[in-house]
């Protein structure tokens, strides 16, 4: 019988995705994988294509998907511009740009590029599922898990149980980086030492923060993920 290989178990993960819990009102779930279109067969083509074996992975988690990166390609930090240019996927009729995905597939290149990346690292959420809420004027926007603590209680039991649940397969569990050094990193090392997943939480500045904030720095700030990756071998 072949082993299953970690592209399975991520597609069967993100496939099955669900939100059991009670929104707060005016907050929404966001799930590409059940929302009409192609992100489902985008996110298969990427993970067949990458992740097809048994090799160990560490373990990349942000906080929860956005609009424009896997909300539009099923691939944490990676819009639409990203998974063509740089992967070889189109994800056909939709073209984003996410400041953050330029960020991460920096790093990705100063790893060495996505084949050799994408065989070290998995990357993930603390919550797997996005969220948005409705500005005055009914434009929708991006909502963190702990944006409120309602949704941090609703979202509580989701993030054990899909945490614990991507950690039965060949997961690194001596260290998990953490993209955000503040609200994202501080929920995640509490969370950590109540249930014991990994052994160390390391936190690397989000890349949001760092293409909003520090773009004229970028370059320093690819060097600081290089330099924890090198230094967690």
């Amino acid at each position: 019988m072949n082993p299953i290989t970690i592209d399975q178990q991520i597609i069967s993960f993100n496939s099955h995705l669900h939100f059991p819990g009670k929104l707060p009102a005016g907050i929404r779930v966001m799930n590409p994988f059940k929302e009409p279109g192609q992100i489902l067969e985008v996110m298969s083509t990427f993970y067949r294509k990458f992740y097809h074996d048994t090799h160990e992975r560490r373990l990349i988690l942000g906080i929860n998907p956005g609009r424009f990166g896997s909300g539009t390609t099923g691939v944490p930090f990676s819009d639409t511009t990203r998974l063509k240019e740089k992967c070889g996927i189109e994800v056909k009729g939709v073209k984003t740009y996410e400041p953050s995905s330029v960020f991460v597939y920096d790093v990705i290149e100063a790893y060495g590029g996505v084949k050799k990346f994408y065989k070290d690292f998995y990357i993930s959420s603390v919550c797997p599922l996005g969220f948005t809420s409705l500005k005055p004027g009914g434009k929708e926007v991006n909502y963190n898990y702990y944006d409120s603590s309602a949704l941090t209680k609703a979202a509580y039991g989701f993030i054990v149980d899909s945490l614990r649940e991507q950690l039965t397969w060949n997961i690194n569990k001596d260290v998990c980086f953490c993209m955000g050094t503040g609200k994202n990193a501080g929920f995640l090392k509490a969370l950590n030492d109540k249930e014991r997943f990994f052994k160390e939480i390391v936190p690397l500045e989000h890349p949001r923060f760092v293409m909003q904030y520090k773009s004229r720095s970028k370059s320093e700030y690819v060097s600081r993920y290089i330099d924890a990756f090198n230094a967690y071998r």
